[in-house]
């Protein structure tokens, strides 16, 4: 059972293979979801699917969740390990959409692309307003270096911008730094330091709000927030807080809290802030990346053998 989007379309080995209920609408009718699951013995998911102790009490033939991502907020790993149900995500299949995401995000902010557009529409030809300025020699700080953190790192490198990361999971003595080419300092240096924070952990009980107020405050004046990880490691209220005070600092936000964010979120309707709707990782080339290889995931944990990118 497939609940949610594929953007791409099923396989003919997998729909031939077995039958395939494809109905991304399930996702929006959790009774009729729950109705139709008991005899599912796989279920693919994206972000917005519960897959909790109560979904899994309706799928008693449930042997393997594939996850069309690699976040795991929405999904209970000690629920799915007491069921024996094993758990398959789509590791490094979006990374290189994400880290591209990331690079437009600066060109977008560096050469003011958007506002200079919509000052043309408008009749005014200001060249001296629509004058931005270079990457180069800019500082980028990592919270996170792990795949995607480290493909934006290379990446930036090539542009001639400094790299700095902090990663609450990685020692300051680590290898990885010397591998990627960054270097490793303290959160608070990092967000002092840096021109553009760009965000790439998951989402944890420690990495929750990993940037909250007493954080937030301490970033550049004109420093830009870059968030592809999660909406709950940033805190949204302090954040917005901030950008009233500070209008020249900015954020670029794929993802929320609450997706998609309340009508009356004070974010959106800021000036200073870009938001997308969860998709730094969805392009055509990554979409059939991931359904493909979590479906033959899937596929090989249904045949009783041991998947690439398992969780559990």
């Amino acid at each position: 059972m497939i609940s949610e989007d594929l953007w791409w379309d099923v396989p003919h080995s997998f729909s031939h293979a077995y039958e395939v209920t494809y109905d991304p609408s399930l996702v929006d009718d959790p009774t009729r979801l729950h109705a139709i699951g008991k005899d599912a013995k796989a279920l693919v998911v994206r972000n917005r699917t519960r897959v909790d102790g109560n979904l899994l009490t309706q799928f008693p033939e449930l042997k393997v969740v594939g996850r069309l991502g690699v976040g795991l907020d929405n999904i209970d790993l000690p629920a799915c390990q007491a069921r024996d149900v094993r758990v398959v995500a789509a590791r490094g299949c979006n990374a290189i959409s994400v880290a591209e995401y990331v690079i437009a995000c600066l060109f977008h902010h560096a050469r003011f692309l958007h506002t200079s557009d919509i000052a043309v529409r408008g009749g005014v030809w200001n060249r001296a307003e629509a004058t931005g300025f270079e990457l180069f020699g800019k500082t980028l700080g990592l919270v996170g270096v792990g795949d995607i953190g480290q493909r934006v790192a290379t990446r930036a490198k090539a542009l001639g911008l400094h790299v700095i990361a902090y990663d609450p999971f990685v020692l300051p003595t680590s290898a990885l730094a010397q591998d990627v080419g960054v270097e490793l300092v303290d959160l608070e240096t990092l967000l002092r330091q840096s021109h553009y924070v760009s965000v790439h952990v998951p989402l944890t009980p420690a990495t929750r709000y990993i940037l909250g107020p007493t954080q937030l405050v301490l970033m550049r004046d004109d420093a830009v927030l870059i968030n592809t990880s999660r909406g709950g490691t940033v805190d949204e209220g302090a954040l917005a807080e901030v950008l009233v005070r500070s209008p020249y600092r900015s954020a670029y936000l794929d993802v929320r809290e609450a997706e998609p964010p309340d009508a009356d979120d004070p974010l959106v309707r800021l000036p200073n802030v870009i938001v997308t709707p969860h998709v730094a990782g969805i392009t055509k080339e990554s979409s059939q990346r991931v359904a493909e290889f979590v479906l033959k995931q899937v596929d090989t944990v249904l045949q009783g053998f041991t998947a690439q990118g398992m969780v559990m």
